[in-house]
């Protein structure tokens, strides 16, 4: 069954138009989720909006969003006053730019969606437009309206499709150099430089998303099974902490034809346990 679209409108380069849909590519959807209970009589409890003066809770009627001036000074915003700051939707995908693939730093990519055409009648237009995107190696940089809000959108090609990546703002991305401040600068002796080379090139291979297991996942998908049947885990052991070495020992023990990895052990021995069953309530729990 194909999954619903999230958004449709019409991807429109010059004159070239194509109706397209948009896909959510990522999802947190599948991870196991909980509701809050009250302990003492097993049943959900819900959340109140609570007046922080008078202590009372406050209807939904009542409730209005409200910007603090500072000093516990409001400025109140209707719902129809944010209504109508909210640009409006042509619902059109509109090119701006190409440019290369790799042309934007990744650090300002958001959420990424797949595109395809919505109709039979698309298919033509979309094969030209991902085409000429394949030879060309280009991105194309476009605007819309998503989600209520005007979003960049960076559009690459993917396989038979497109992927439309939504971009951080300018001022939602903090600056590196506030990061990195503090690091000093250091010269690195040429044998410990060679040493680390090395190391890479002999560890070097390729990404593979099903290699990266998500233990958290995993750990509490095997809890929520063992609640269900009844049985108690025992406590995961905690990781020995890693003994200090100088950092040339370190260098050259792992350099040397045959180290043990005891991380790439440690994995394998999870790897090979026996997989947690997805618990019965997972579904339901979601």
């Amino acid at each position: 069954m194909a999954p619903r679209a999230v958004w449709k409108g019409t991807l429109k380069i010059a004159e070239v138009t194509c109706p397209v849909s948009l896909y959510t590519a990522a999802s947190t959807s599948e991870r196991i989720s909980f509701h809050t209970i009250n302990r003492k009589t097993g049943n959900r409890v819900e959340r109140q909006f609570i007046d922080e003066v008078s202590g009372k809770p406050v209807e939904s009627e009542d409730q209005v969003k409200g910007y603090d001036k500072g000093d516990g000074d409001y400025v109140i915003l209707e719902p129809e006053e944010i209504a109508a700051a909210i640009p409006e939707s042509d619902k059109t995908l509109t090119v701006e730019t190409f440019l290369p693939c790799d042309e934007i730093d990744d650090i300002f990519f958001d959420k990424p969606y797949y595109v395809s055409p919505s109709s039979p009648v698309a298919a033509e237009a979309f094969a030209l437009i991902r085409n000429g995107m394949k030879e060309r190696q280009s991105a194309a940089l476009a605007r819309t309206v998503i989600f209520r809000r005007m979003r960049s959108i960076l559009i690459r090609p993917h396989g038979e499709g497109l992927i439309a990546t939504t971009l951080n703002f300018d001022y939602e991305v903090r600056s590196a150099q506030d990061a990195f401040s503090d690091i000093p600068e250091i010269k690195i002796d040429d044998e410990m430089l060679q040493l680390a080379e090395h190391i890479i090139k002999t560890k070097a291979g390729d990404f593979d998303p099903k290699q990266f297991d998500d233990r958290y996942e995993s750990a509490l998908a095997e809890l929520v099974q063992a609640k269900i049947e009844g049985r108690k885990l025992k406590p995961q052991k905690r990781p020995e902490s890693a003994k200090v070495v100088s950092l040339m020992d370190a260098l050259r023990e792992s350099a040397r034809p045959g180290a043990p990895d005891k991380a790439q052990k440690a994995d394998a021995k999870t790897r090979k346990a026996p997989a947690a069953k997805e618990p019965a309530a997972r579904k339901k729990a979601s």
